[in-house]
């Protein structure tokens, strides 16, 4: 399946979820959390996972149970299996692309960017390692159509 960069639909998808994700956890900290010396908040113990918890629904769960995250879902992109068109990722595939999130939006997003730009199949540092990629949903209905 050819794939295209997407990277403005990518960019907007990722920010979405995480705006999602750190909006909820900063909420987290503030309600459960309690006053650390430095004049912040802290989340200890259980509450800790609580944030940790829903990122793994919103990205993971949500990626490997629908077929997308809330992100990829409004701006129209999918992640699939490199090697079969329009079925969900497994949830190792999709903890594989999540976790190493981080590294792909290192530095503004800029590693991410500059993956995907020189790779053959437009694909991120999480991408190449779960072996997925991301392609447009309309594409995948037009092939399922031929």
């Amino acid at each position: 399946m050819k794939t295209q960069p997407n990277i403005g639909k990518r960019i907007l998808a990722g920010f979405i979820d995480y705006l999602l994700i750190y909006g909820f956890t900063f909420f987290m900290v503030f309600t459960l959390g309690e006053p650390n010396d430095d004049g912040g908040y802290s989340l200890n113990g259980a509450p800790a996972l609580i944030p940790m918890i829903f990122w793994l629904i919103m990205t993971v769960g949500l990626e490997s149970g629908f077929g997308g995250t809330i992100g990829n879902s409004i701006v129209g992109l999918k992640a699939i299996p490199m090697n079969g068109i329009n079925q969900k990722l497994t949830f190792g595939q999709s903890f594989k692309r999540h976790l190493l999130d981080p590294i792909d939006m290192f530095f503004f997003g800029l590693v991410g960017i500059i993956t995907i730009k020189n790779t053959d199949k437009n694909q991120r540092v999480g991408d190449l390692w779960a072996k997925t990629i991301v392609v447009p949903m309309k594409s995948l209905t037009e092939n399922k159509n031929e």
